[in-house]
């Protein structure tokens, strides 16, 4: 372990919304080791959301292949060393265990009954999920998913990377971004990884949305979709293992209700940005994001909030 913990960068998160990062796009970005993984004010209430669902749908978040545990303990052996490393103020690592800083909460790293992978999850905000490769190709060999993106670990567990990213618009087998996606992760290199952030917009703020949209669905409820609209982030990181070969792929999740963007500055950028997107999707891209149906209704309302803001600007 480090001899000299540090305080690792905070507030990682940028507005992707804005169009740096546009939905259905590959956009991966160069990512400084040091700030691979995130760590905030709402540390414990996602590690608590964990416990809670590990311990009451475990199968629903958890998956490991046997010839995955090498590479899941290669995992849990690079967390360790960042959080050691990088964010020593909120984590405390011994060969033993670690213990969670803000609220005492400890993970024995010693404990047999759980994979490696849920061990390193189980104390980050992140969620991880391991790509290994073997004449299938890229496949989910592991992972600790708590908190999923409209996608079910149960059905993508064991799938090769075509087969997971098969039903996205524009990403099926074949594709050309799919071919991209095929050598990045062939060319990833150890001491480079890469980052990439993705958005949507759901009718509630629970981190736990494994549910599918289907044709029809109505995301925001009946009515005044006021106060019903979160936008929904996902930072999403790439790293290569050393020994193993295999890939670690972490999820991170922030959620902010649309009504903040009424207080920011840039709220009326922000908000003729996401609306631009939305009318520039497909109707296969709007069915897959949950918002077809909900459309006309999401963009008055975000039309509406980019005039309100305009407005309040220009009379001050």
């Amino acid at each position: 372990m480090a001899a000299a913990p540090k305080t690792g960068p905070q507030h990682l998160r940028p507005a992707p919304y804005d169009g740096s990062s546009r939905a259905f796009t590959i956009g991966l970005a160069p990512l400084d080791p040091d700030r691979w993984l995130d760590v905030d004010a709402d540390l414990e209430r996602y590690l608590a959301e964990k416990a809670r669902l590990a311990a009451i749908t475990p199968d629903r978040i958890l998956a490991s292949a046997p010839e995955s545990l090498d590479a899941q303990r290669e995992t849990l052996a690079l967390v360790l060393s960042h959080l050691d490393a990088c964010h020593g103020a909120t984590h405390k690592i011994s060969t033993t265990r670690a213990e969670i800083v803000p609220s005492g909460r400890v993970i024995e790293l010693a404990d047999d009954g759980k994979p490696p992978i849920h061990l390193a999850a189980s104390m980050i905000q992140e969620d991880l999920v391991l790509m290994a490769k073997d004449d299938r190709g890229w496949h989910l060999a592991a992972a600790s998913l708590a908190f999923p993106s409209s996608w079910s670990l149960t059905e993508k567990f064991g799938l090769s990377m075509h087969e997971i990213h098969g039903p996205v618009p524009g990403f099926g087998h074949g594709t050309r971004n799919a071919a991209l996606i095929e050598r990045m992760f062939d060319n990833l290199r150890v001491q480079r990884p890469v980052v990439r952030w993705n958005w949507s917009i759901y009718g509630d703020d629970r981190l736990h949305h494994p549910e599918q949209s289907h044709p029809g669905d109505r995301r925001f409820g009946e009515g005044s979709i006021e106060g019903h609209v979160f936008l929904r982030i996902e930072r999403q990181t790439l790293r290569k293992l050393a020994t193993t070969g295999a890939i670690v792929f972490s999820i991170r999740i922030y959620i902010d209700p649309l009504e903040a963007l009424e207080t920011r500055p840039d709220g009326a950028a922000l908000a003729t940005s996401i609306a631009d997107q939305v009318e520039a999707m497909s109707i296969d891209e709007r069915t897959y994001k949950g918002i077809e149906t909900d459309r006309d209704r999401l963009l008055a309302r975000l039309r509406g909030i980019a005039s309100e803001q305009s407005l309040s600007r220009s009379s001050r």
